[in-house]
């Protein structure tokens, strides 16, 4: 039997559209190093412009590939790691940004099958949702980070998002193709927490790493990304497993 969840995720941010290109792209690169240490993590195969690729049904046609492996091992749980098949904990991604829209496609060895539609809308307060211990930095508190550069922040209250200018909503689809007898409704599960967890915690470092991506142009992010690519080689041969961890 498959399962195929469809997940809508909302996330509010005190940022424009044209803002989210640079700090989404500057904190990918910073939070890929943040992962990726003692032969884990994520490795970056193309970052490559496109042309003649058409998304959403025409209505983009170029942009941005790019292509990664994410080597995961113990980032994931040990009851995974005990069934998981020899190279299913390798995971593939393929992304065609043509921002603002962004297709991305995800995909583990021995896990696919037919499709079972579903979709929930899940909203993300980066402010006010909890997070896990293991993942709460002071310097990443949305409640306790104000913009030297913008004046922007804290974000407090209930609804903070109704006193802040500007303010912007991205949304992500996500779905989820499972197929593993036994064991859908678990995984399912863990994909699910897994989701909401990285994209709590990566938009609470999108907002409290404002000083450092605002004002950098699309070049300064290439150059960036170039860079990160040459750091990520070389971190994830050496060193300790770093960042997220399996439970």
């Amino acid at each position: 039997m498959c399962e195929l969840t469809a997940r809508e995720i909302r996330v509010i941010l005190p940022v424009t559209v044209e803002e989210y290109q640079v700090a989404q792209l500057y904190s990918v690169a910073e939070a890929s190093k943040n992962e990726t240490g003692g032969g884990e993590g994520i490795e970056v195969l193309k970052n490559e412009p496109f042309d003649n690729y058409p998304l959403l049904g025409g209505k983009y046609c170029k942009g941005q590939y790019t292509y990664k492996i994410y080597h995961l091992k113990s980032k994931v749980p040990a009851f995974i790691r005990l069934l998981a098949p020899e190279g299913s904990l390798e995971v593939h991604e393929e992304a065609w940004n043509a921002y603002p829209y962004c297709r991305t496609v995800i995909s583990a060895h021995e896990l696919t099958g037919d499709k079972l539609k579903m979709r929930e809308v899940v909203t993300i307060d980066i402010s006010n949702d909890p997070v896990k211990p293991a993942d709460y930095k002071p310097s990443e508190d949305p409640t306790k980070f104000k913009s030297e550069k913008t004046g922007r922040g804290p974000l407090v209250g209930p609804q903070w998002w109704k006193k802040c200018d500007p303010v912007m909503t991205c949304y992500k689809l996500v779905t989820c193709e499972f197929k593993w007898f036994g064991l859908q409704t678990r995984i399912e599960k863990f994909i699910q927490d897994v989701e909401r967890r990285l994209f709590t915690n990566f938009h609470r470092q999108v907002f409290c790493w404002m000083d450092r991506w605002h004002g950098l142009t699309m070049e300064d992010i290439r150059r960036l990304e170039d860079k990160t690519k040459e750091e990520l080689d070389q971190q994830r041969q050496v060193g300790e497993v770093r960042g997220t961890k399996g439970e």
